[in-house]
């Protein structure tokens, strides 16, 4: 039966050799049982991979170490000098959260999660993380966010935190502050990576990891020396971005790249799989998508009792032991170990008679092990041809004591007794009096003392302190003036705004001084933003080059991939092209050298997809474009609900670094770009600019004279009406709807002999911030003359009510009401999208021309101008039979 299943896979060119294995594997079946045939094919398998035969790995292996004693490298450094660093790191890591909360009640912090992984940390530490003097970007480290205190404890064992730092964690606002997580926008100088928003340090590492081999195979940075590191913890696992990207970094063969993950088999709550195995599910994920996979389950202890288990009861005690079961042995007496684990077969009983209750309690789990962990980072380091997952099995809150450790309300644990810090004092073994350690100080053993010698000496050899931000100024030279001068004159021939931010990316690239510098992002809509010249113009990057005829080679754009491609094409995942942006927009620190990512996308999937990582991009001080194209509500008219955007500048004005623009010309879109380099890359300011661009096609006018300040600043005139007329009043425009506003002005002027001065609104957002530096500075100096918001200067002159229209919800321009002295209404597309016409979705959502008149005739009545009476007859004159509910009443 076997050899005709097999036969029908494959030619047997020795049939009889065939029947002879698989029979001798039935007898082992028939003779030995099933478990003593798995261990034989899966001995066979390991030996196979190390001959290199190419057989695919099971997803799953048993519940022990994947490196076997007789494996693991002897360890290369002093095991008791890094044993008292241990406990002292410990120990002042739990000092600073107690110390904290016991003075300020509720300020919070975490325990448990560094006593899990203090061990995962000093190994790296001590022996593989590798730091940035002398120029080296190093190692790049996605820290677990939870276990910052650990972090801070170590650095302030080294001498580059002090006692104050420590006395004011968590507390920035006044002093010299810890922030609570890893935040770089915080300690520019400390953190690199933001990571306590789960899953997005995973995601970000992977995509960090793929743009440093970018970055080097595009000739820009050696980027051979730096590894790629993350820490998670295996409830994190949950968040979709944690996991969501591991093809790509199996695809790209990246070996720079080591998750590390806790697994303490915790979550905030409760168990992450009381039920299951969360262990064995993630050594399936992974090595289902192609990743090297290393579990670290058990310490060095269980090692005799593993190697006497020659029936396999111990093992299968391990295969079927559920996470919920393995968290409660963690809190219980070595008798109960004995009885409910060891228990459950006699043979296993057996193995563990000549240990003592004692004993059972201290066999430890392997992320307790640095000499099984330090295995298992030199296992990953050497690996090549794939990225690897360290699967590391620990205990939550381990060594914190009975109250704290394995507990469901661990992870809450933000203070200790006397009684249990004095347990914990002991058992660190430090030289704290009992009439302090109430008090919980911190331990420094002195400047001198050979612990801090010796991990200060660690971290000489491995290229300086860690965690370390390092930004080496780079300013670049800019394109001269003359880059932009087609985008100032008129342009007849109707085109979209999304055509002129591609024309003028085309020119960036060309440009000698920062061309190879522009990266290019797209989530597979080049074609769609007529982005597809690239294709040919820079290559797409693809870390193997193009090893196939592409269907379209005899065309002028066809689809070409390239090792040194300068376009990301990130396939049908924004989360993806965000990863990529965040590794590109910080590559002026992490590795010194500034590029500039220019990432295009559809608007309405961007800050609403995406906006953790917006905000994450913000705390990391990214630089660079984000274009949100085919925006507005009304603009995009065939795509109906998803898609059409009428509200990401609401939540992109969340992000306090963001500078947003909603342009409606090229020469407006020239100004800002322009701008943004100036500002990114030659002041060198920590901000990122995102610009709405759209797919409505209309005539370009020249850019009129001395405007460039107004386009920057939010507002300016763009055209005012010169003719006398009976009445006045101002349209604000922006984006695509500009038109509409300047077709308002047509007909107010010829129909209704009112002059209506159209000023072009491209930023509310910059308006508003500048309203409120203003206003904040008045109320920080009562005694000076006040300031002037800009947006008050230039409408000191401007008569009449004031109507804002843009293709966004009301609450946009909205935003600046508040200091317009004018009567001031709001028209935008408040509601969900729909598909139909631009013409009718405008008339929908009020935002046409008609709309824009009668709202402007219709203010003009409450101001006391006009009669009611002659806004009916406009009404019915601008629309007809169509039943209009009145605008909503001014501000």
């Amino acid at each position: 039966m076997y050899l005709d299943e097999f036969k029908q896979q494959l030619p047997d060119a020795d049939p009889q050799e065939t029947a002879e294995w698989l029979e001798a594997l039935e007898q082992v079946v028939n003779q030995e049982g099933s478990e003593r045939a798995q261990f034989l094919l899966r001995k066979l398998l390991k030996k196979s991979r190390l001959m290199r035969v190419g057989l695919p790995e099971l997803v799953q292996t048993p519940y022990i170490n994947t490196i076997s004693p007789e494996q693991e490298p002897p360890f290369p450094g002093d095991e008791e000098m890094e044993l008292r660093i241990r406990r002292i790191v410990r120990w002042n890591a739990v000092a600073m959260v107690v110390r904290a909360n016991h003075y300020y009640p509720g300020i919070g912090g975490h325990l448990a999660t560094y006593a899990s992984s203090a061990s995962l940390y000093e190994v790296g530490f001590n022996h593989f993380f590798q730091g940035k003097d002398d120029g080296q970007a190093g190692d790049h480290i996605f820290y677990q966010g939870h276990a910052a205190p650990g972090i801070y404890a170590r650095a302030f064992l080294e001498g580059r935190l002090t006692t104050e730092h420590l006395e004011h964690f968590r507390r920035e606002a006044l002093g010299r502050g810890l922030s609570s997580y890893p935040h770089p926008r915080l300690m520019p100088d400390f953190w690199e990576f933001p990571t306590v928003s789960m899953g997005l340090g995973p995601i970000n590492a992977i995509y960090q990891a793929r743009f440093n081999r970018y970055l080097h195979n595009r000739g820009i940075v050696d980027t051979s020396r730096s590894r790629v590191w993350a820490f998670l913890g295996d409830g994190e696992t949950d968040e979709p971005e944690s996991l969501g990207a591991l093809h790509l970094a199996a695809r790209e063969s990246l070996d720079n790249l080591t998750f590390v993950i806790n697994c303490n088999l915790q979550r905030l709550d409760g168990p992450v799989r009381g039920n299951g195995k969360i262990i064995q599910e993630l050594e399936a994920v992974f090595r289902g998508a192609g990743w090297n996979v290393i579990k670290v389950i058990w310490s060095r202890r269980w090692d005799p009792l593993l190697a006497k288990d020659t029936e396999g009861a111990l093992l299968h005690i391990m295969n079927t032991t559920l996470d919920g079961e393995f968290q409660k042995y963690s809190v219980e007496t070595g008798a109960y170990i004995r009885r409910h684990f060891f228990g459950k077969d006699p043979r296993a009983l057996a193995l563990v008679e000549h240990m003592s209750d004692r004993d059972l309690e201290r066999l430890r789990r392997g992320g307790h092990d640095h000499l099984k962990i330090y295995a298992a980072y030199k296992a990953a380091i050497e690996h090549q041809g794939q990225p690897t997952v360290i699967l590391v099995k620990t205990v939550k809150g381990w060594m914190l004591g009975e109250s704290a450790t394995g507990r469901n309300a661990t992870h809450q644990l933000k203070k200790l007794t006397e009684s249990e810090l004095k347990k914990f004092r002991d058992l660190m073994a430090l030289p704290i009096p009992d009439a302090q350690v109430g008090d919980a100080p911190y331990y420094h053993p002195g400047e001198k003392s050979p612990e801090v010698e010796y991990l200060r000496e660690r971290r000489r050899q491995l290229g300086g302190d860690l965690p370390k931000r390092v930004v080496r100024s780079k300013p670049l030279t800019l394109p001269e003036a003359d880059l932009y001068t087609e985008f100032t004159v008129a342009n007849q021939q109707p085109v979209s705004t999304t055509m002129a931010i591609v024309r003028l990316l085309r020119k960036l690239l060309d440009d000698k001084h920062i061309g190879r510098r522009i990266v290019p992002i797209i989530p597979d809509e080049a074609r769609t933003f007529g982005m597809d010249f690239l294709f040919k113009k820079v290559g797409i990057y693809a870390a193997k080059g193009q090893l196939y005829d592409p269907v379209d080679s005899d065309l002028l754009f066809s689809y070409r991939e390239a090792k040194d491609g300068q376009l990301l094409e990130e396939g049908i995942t924004e989360a993806g092209a965000m990863g990529s942006f965040t590794a590109a927009s910080t590559a002026y620190a992490t590795h010194g050298e500034p590029m500039i990512p220019f990432y295009m996308f559809y608007s309405m999937f961007g800050f609403q997809r995406t906006g953790d990582q917006a905000w994450a991009v913000g705390d990391a001080r990214g630089r660079g474009f984000l274009i949100g194209a085919t925006a507005g509500r009304t603009t995009l008219n065939g795509e109906g609900l998803q898609h059409q955007d009428g509200h990401s500048h609401i939540l992109a004005s969340t992000v306090p670094c963001c500078a947003q623009y909603d342009p409606a010309f090229h020469f407006e879109i020239a100004c800002i770009v322009r701008d943004g380099l100036r500002r990114m890359y030659e002041r060198e300011e920590d901000v990122f600019y995102y610009i709405t661009v759209h797919n409505e096609n209309y005539a370009m006018p020249a850019m009129p004279r001395g405007v460039e300040d107004g386009i920057l600043r939010g507002l300016y005139l763009f055209k005012p009406c010169l003719d006398a007329k009976r009445h006045t009043v101002q349209l604000f425009g922006s984006g695509a709807i500009m038109m509409q506003a300047l077709e308002a002005q047509r007909i107010l002027s010829e129909r209704y002999d009112v002059a209506a001065d159209v000023w072009s609104a491209t930023s509310y957002r910059a308006l508003r911030d500048d309203a409120l530096a203003v206003e904040a500075w008045n109320l920080d100096n009562p005694l000076e003359a006040p300031r002037i918001p800009y947006i008050q200067k230039v409408l000191a002159n401007a008569q009449g009510p004031i109507i804002a229209v843009s293709d966004y919800v009301k609450a946009w321009p909205d935003s600046v009401s508040r200091w317009i002295k004018q009567p001031f209404i709001a028209l935008g597309t408040d509601g969900f999208g729909m598909s139909d016409t631009r013409e009718q979705l405008r008339r929908h959502f009020k935002v046409d021309a008609a709309s824009i008149v009668y709202t402007a005739l219709y203010k003009l009545a409450e101001m006391g101008r006009l009669g009611f009476d002659e806004v009916a007859r406009a009404k019915a004159e601008l629309y007809g039979d169509a039943v209009v509910s009145e605008p909503v009443a001014s501000h």
